[in-house]
């Protein structure tokens, strides 16, 4: 599992795993814009039931400038995972270099009501060199 999601954290019994690529098909590097997809799995390991609220980013371009995402769910969903359960998702980020990285964290809920942040692996957004 470690080689097809490299990048792992965990917070009270919920990994987050996440896998990157670079897309050159969406990328315009002439034009200062660079794609990748990222794939996030949600594995919950924990005893109980939890479910993501909402998801807070923050992604650093090559520059050094950081940007901030916060929205409810992720992909438009709001997933419930029970215990053993997980939960996929791809998304993607563009950015205006050809490196950075992204970080952040899962605002989550248990079925006990209790609410708590997971986590987010940072992980790194790296351009294949031209001509590599």
């Amino acid at each position: 599992m470690k080689a097809l999601f490299p990048n792992v954290a965990e917070t009270r019994g919920v990994v987050v795993r996440v896998s990157v690529s670079f897309l050159p098909e969406q990328s315009e590097p002439a034009r200062g814009r660079w794609f990748w997809a990222y794939h996030v799995r949600i594995e919950n390991a924990g005893p109980s039931t939890v479910q993501l609220l909402t998801r807070h980013w923050v992604i650093t371009d090559g520059r050094g400038a950081r940007h901030s995402v916060e929205g409810e769910g992720v992909v438009g969903e709001q997933p419930v995972i029970a215990p053993g359960g997980s939960f996929d998702y791809v998304s993607g980020c563009p950015l205006a270099t050809p490196s950075g990285a992204m970080q952040g964290s899962y605002h989550m809920i248990a079925e006990d009501g209790s609410a708590f942040d997971v986590d987010i692996p940072r992980f790194q957004l790296l351009a294949p060199a031209v001509g590599a």
